[in-house]
């Protein structure tokens, strides 16, 4: 890709984070969408479930384009990193479903829609005690966990020790901890 695509791809989701711009995200669902779902057929999903993770990756750019950081990573990157994770996870539910058994997966899929109202209120106080970790910890948790950076990829981007990245993210899981003992249990 060249510079000037990508730079084009950080300004349109940076108008999706910040202005929530249908125009942009069209744009990228345009430019991506076809692209992810080719990928993920080459990686062996079925056409209809590739179709469906990439609505998920696309979903996740439209309420997550804030936690892209252009710094780190093309916006191809980043997408195609989260869609790696979703047919990951899409994988381990179907092993999980053909374990189970049809019933039981369906009571587990009923439980989890009774608790997304939960899990929003579960997901406020994480966002909020998150915005708690200082500035420096919080980076190396973006791309540890946002990014998927291993601990050693993210040593060798920063120029930071290896030891002390890990401990500057377990001190960032610490003031997380403290932040959300200050409020109800998840």
């Amino acid at each position: 890709m060249q510079g000037e695509d990508r730079d084009d791809f950080a300004r349109l989701a940076r108008a999706v984070a910040e202005q929530r711009d249908q125009a942009a995200f069209g744009l990228l669902f345009d430019h991506f969408g076809p692209r992810l779902k080719s990928w993920l057929v080459h990686q062996s999903v079925a056409v209809d479930e590739a179709e469906e993770l990439v609505q998920e990756v696309m979903t996740i750019l439209w309420h997550r384009a804030s936690l892209y950081d252009p710094q780190k990573s093309s916006l191809s990157t980043w997408l195609f990193r989260i869609a790696r994770n979703r047919r990951l996870d899409a994988q381990r539910r179907a092993r999980g479903k053909q374990a189970l058994g049809e019933t039981e997966w369906l009571l587990i899929e009923m439980e989890a829609t009774d608790s997304l109202l939960e899990g929003e209120e579960r997901d406020a106080r994480v966002r909020r005690a998150l915005s708690q970790i200082p500035g420096e910890q919080m980076k190396l948790v973006q791309a540890a966990f946002f990014l998927g950076q291993s601990h050693s990829e993210i040593a060798a981007a920063t120029g930071l020790p290896l030891g002390t990245v890990k401990s500057r993210i377990r001190l960032a899981f610490q003031h997380l901890r403290k932040a959300l003992e200050g409020t109800s249990p998840i």
